[in-house]
């Protein structure tokens, strides 16, 4: 009897997992509170179905108790998930080139100004022609566990890319991680006037590969089967639908 009855209670708790999905982690519960947080705007709100945050950082190995650099964080979109969850054990680092636009949209410590834990630091940039410009090796923190850099990638001409990813590296203690997502490009096309922000992923995983990190893992998260890879990704029929990757990158041990 005992046997038939622990049968049943599995049974019911497979069918329990099968409707409702397994329980959310500790993580994924801090994620989902963060992304309900009251200094998000609606309109910020409205992008979480697309840019799937929950699953991007999970992917990204965050941790709450975590030292992560946001590089770039313009107007603070993701600044606004991370700040809460790293708020009482970790620490958030935020860079940008300054004097920018980049500088200029970055509004989020109006919104966290009670988050101790957010910190700018400064890159040391400047900006000519209006590509950002980094100074390598600026960064005046302790050793990180985690970069990450949404959507920016596609910004940087060849040596500012390489600036960026040495910088990263820098900043990493050996083990940390790097994050990165980006809008497709096609493999191997040249610029046009519809790809400016688009990126070839090989492209960049070649790169980062040159600044000594291993890539570990990629996500499919923001895969978009329709988006054709040919439009702006800015273009009505593009705009929030299109196919973006996701990448991390481990800095080596030894």
């Amino acid at each position: 009897m005992q046997f038939v009855l622990f049968l049943m209670t599995f049974a019911m708790a497979e069918l329990a997992v099968a409707q409702f999905g397994p329980p959310a982690s500790a993580l994924q519960q801090r994620i989902q509170e963060a992304m309900q947080s009251d200094i998000r705007t609606s309109d910020e709100r409205a992008r979480d179905r697309n840019r799937q945050p929950a699953q991007i950082l999970e992917f990204f190995r965050l941790e709450p108790d975590m030292r992560v650099i946001e590089i770039l964080p313009f107007s603070g979109w993701y600044t606004k998930i991370l700040a809460p969850i790293l708020k009482d054990r970790g620490k958030l680092y935020v860079t940008h080139p300054s004097p920018t636009f980049y500088s200029e949209a970055f509004d989020a410590p109006a919104a966290l100004e009670d988050l101790a834990e957010v910190e700018e630091i400064d890159w040391g940039a400047t900006s000519t022609g209006g590509t950002p410009f980094f100074a390598s090796g600026t960064w005046d923190v302790e050793p990180v566990d985690l970069v990450l850099t949404f959507r920016n990638y596609h910004n940087f001409d060849l040596e500012a890319r390489k600036t960026v990813n040495d910088s990263a590296f820098d900043a990493l203690k050996p083990g940390g991680l790097y994050g990165i997502v980006d809008h497709t490009r096609r493999h191997m096309e040249p610029d046009n006037s519809e790809n400016g922000r688009r990126v070839d992923p090989v492209m960049l995983i070649k790169e980062v590969q040159e600044a000594g990190f291993l890539l570990l893992d990629y996500s499919t998260a923001l895969r978009r089967p329709d988006d054709e890879l040919l439009y702006e990704v800015g273009r009505r029929s593009v705009a929030g639908n299109s196919d973006r990757f996701a990448l991390l990158f481990v800095k080596p041990e030894d």
